[in-house]
């Protein structure tokens, strides 16, 4: 029996890479300098989406939510063997917390066919473990969260280990259902050579469009003495060009679906800051209030001179 899967994924910051040069003042991380990543435990949710698929067949569907630029870990699902990427993408999603994040996710998992929604445990950049079960909540099916195992899938009835702390817990419900995976669940394969060179022109709508106008960019001196009156036939031009290539892309099966917040139906009171009830009550800085401080320098050899310093003071040997 096959199983339809959808996994929502998300592109995030590279926190591992924080360092003192990218904190703004007020203790939060300018996200622009660090470098972006696909988030670490989507990647296992994916990887137990595709050994299910690989055992039963069936259909993998990725989502994510973000700026354009997140299209590029969409790429990479498709590079891993996920069927279709989605990317929500709208200005009025901006400042979603957790309960509108998973609000939008939730009005888009609803055009589509499921039987299993899989997502990472959390995402290192926000770590609040939220958008999994309050997606579940709104979806109204059963949840099993922090997947180690899956056990067992058979007519439509899945058997599940969570770690609990302390232990584990096994679980059994009926299909639909939504499953939170963690990192400890598997280990997450690496892009296939056939689907890269497959999927490595997938595109956006938007990206399409950006390519159409960026190859439609003339400097005005270049039509003398036509400027305003060819200026309206170009972006005429522009608009077939980019709707002959999103077509193009659409029957190769290159086309990345790309949908906005009146696409999917959502009620805007319920999205963005409107829709986000987290507030920031306080932010704390941590202030050094030693007397005598040193700067170690953020390489190699700045590390291993503070080693050597600290051998030498008997703190560490």
């Amino acid at each position: 029996m096959p199983y339809n899967c959808v996994v929502l994924i998300k592109q995030v910051p590279d926190t591992k890479r924080i360092t003192g040069q990218v904190m703004n003042d007020d203790g939060t991380v300018r996200r622009s300098a660090l470098p972006a990543i696909f988030n670490p435990e989507d990647l296992n949710a994916l990887e137990l989406a595709l050994q299910i698929k690989d055992r039963f067949g069936g259909h993998i569907t990725v989502i994510t939510m973000g700026l354009p630029a997140a299209s590029t870990i969409l790429r990479d699902a498709l590079f891993r063997g996920a069927d279709e990427a989605i990317l929500i993408t709208d200005a009025r999603c901006a400042g979603s917390d957790t309960l509108a994040t998973s609000y939008i996710l939730s009005c888009a998992v609803k055009k589509i066919d499921y039987d299993i929604v899989l997502c990472g445990r959390q995402a290192i950049d926000g770590d609040t473990a939220q958008v999994g079960p309050q997606l579940g909540e709104k979806l109204g099916i059963p949840q099993i969260t922090y997947i180690e195992e899956l056990t067992e899938l058979e007519d439509r009835i899945i058997t599940a280990r969570r770690n609990i702390g302390n232990g584990w817990q096994q679980v059994r419900t009926k299909l639909p259902v939504l499953l939170t995976v963690t990192g400890e669940a598997n280990e997450p394969r690496v892009a296939a050579a056939k689907k890269v060179m497959k999927y490595k022109k997938a595109m956006t709508p938007i990206e399409v469009e950006k390519e159409i106008r960026s190859q439609n960019s003339e400097p005005r001196t270049s039509v003398r003495g036509t400027d305003q009156k060819s200026e309206p036939r170009t972006l005429v031009r522009g608009a077939d060009q980019i709707e002959q290539k999103c077509s193009e892309l659409s029957n190769k099966g290159l086309l990345i679906k790309q949908w906005d917040l009146g696409f999917i139906g959502a009620d805007l009171s319920w999205c963005g800051l409107s829709g986000s009830p987290t507030k920031v009550h306080r932010i704390q800085s941590v202030v050094l209030t030693t007397k005598e401080s040193k700067t170690i320098e953020p390489n190699d050899e700045g590390i291993l001179n503070m080693i050597h310093e600290l051998i030498e003071d008997k703190i560490i040997s």
